[in-house]
């Protein structure tokens, strides 16, 4: 993922040229906001992408690259008209194939949707014949789920987050200042909880039954479903204060850390829940507004970051003494420097644009998705 690229690779047939292929890219016919990575074992290398467009009718598409052929192609089939742009979208985490194939879309509202196909459950057939399988996709509404009990108007949502450990969880951000927790099979509210003083822009799960939020108000709050009367704040924007936060990550491999990004700001904070208030480590090497953050799915240290400035960095936190490091010895200089804000990124790669979204693929961890304008770009890394 070193060096700077923007262009399609081509591929060539042979094995060995396909391993060492590192970029793919897909044009939308429109610019893309929304994106994320399937999770089910059985459909590798596909993404959904939704548009950005000022208008009523949105769209949603499901891409797959081909990767016999090197292209990332989009089933028309699978493609659907979305009202407004959402703000995001995510697969059903369900890598074992245990459940329907879910993907859910938030906006107006939250919507869950199902992908199937006429030879659903062969999946030697899925395999072999993806033209016949193709040909017979389709995407329906599941769902339609409205937390607005006592209006007729919906207060849009910013984002939602599904829960990995009990998949019936699926956590919305409003900027109505409330966070509500969904139980999709029911289609029923479990909780809503006014979160912030002020818009929330994000939610995240980190466990079963515990979530944080971020938010126009400057804060990063950590909430326990078995008390619901409290939460904990663990940061507070300083500079200058309650500057909002806009995204935030959460470690799946070390839950200890999460790492926030504040509105129009070229730094990433990164915390640990065990100490309040006081950032891990601060990343500053990007040039611009941070847009988007991925903590890597299968190491406690690694954490990709991407922003204005074109640029997607990958970063190895263990020099800090956080995440299952150890800043004893050599470790302790670096994490010094670190602290001083120097801690150089290991990877990076420049885009055409300015990168909007990224998404760490959780099922192939040498896999890594980006949109900037009207492309996505899968990265090996």
């Amino acid at each position: 993922m070193g060096g700077s690229g923007g262009g399609e690779r081509t591929p060539e047939g042979s094995e060995e040229q396909q391993k060492r292929s590192e970029i793919y890219t897909y044009e939308a016919p429109w610019h893309i906001y929304a994106m994320n990575w399937s999770v089910r074992r059985d459909k590798k290398y596909r993404l959904a992408i939704a548009s950005l467009l000022e208008q009523f009718p949105n769209r949603v598409e499901i891409v797959q690259l081909d990767d016999s052929t090197g292209e990332i192609r989009s089933d028309p089939a699978l493609s659907f008209e979305h009202p407004y742009p959402p703000t995001k979208t995510m697969f059903v985490p369900d890598r074992d194939c245990l459940r329907p194939d879910l993907l859910a879309t938030s906006a107006d509202f939250l919507r869950i949707w199902r992908i199937s196909s006429d030879d659903e459950g062969d999946d030697e057939n899925n395999k072999k014949s993806n033209s016949s399988s193709k040909s017979s996709s389709r995407v329906e509404l599941r769902s339609l789920l409205n937390g607005n009990r006592n209006s007729e108007f919906c207060t849009p949502l910013t984002s939602f987050d599904w829960n990995e450990a009990e998949p019936r969880r699926v956590g919305t951000s409003s900027i109505d200042t409330t966070c509500t927790i969904w139980d999709i099979e029911r289609e029923a509210v479990d909780t809503q909880l006014i979160a912030h003083d002020k818009e929330v822009y994000d939610i995240a799960w980190g466990g079963v039954g515990v979530f944080a939020s971020v938010s126009a108000d400057g804060s990063v709050r950590v909430f326990d479903l078995r008390d619901k009367e409290h939460s904990t704040i663990i940061y507070e924007s300083a500079d200058p204060p309650e500057t909002p936060l806009v995204r935030l990550g959460w470690n799946k491999q070390d839950p200890r850390y999460m790492a926030t990004i504040i509105m129009d700001s070229a730094k990433v904070v990164v915390l640990d829940i065990r100490f309040p208030t006081l950032p891990v480590v601060e990343l500053h090497r990007h040039q611009a507004s941070v847009n988007a953050v991925a903590w890597a799915p299968h190491s406690s240290c690694h954490i990709c970051t991407a922003g204005d400035d074109s640029q997607a960095l990958i970063w190895d936190l263990s020099s800090m003494g956080t995440a299952g490091g150890s800043a004893s010895g050599g470790g302790g200089q670096q994490a010094a420097a670190a602290a001083d804000g120097g801690l150089d990124p290991i990877l990076a790669y420049t885009a055409g644009a300015e990168i909007e979204q990224l998404q760490w693929s959780s099922t192939q961890p040498d896999w890594v998705a980006i949109a900037f304008s009207t492309k996505l770009q899968i990265l090996r890394v």
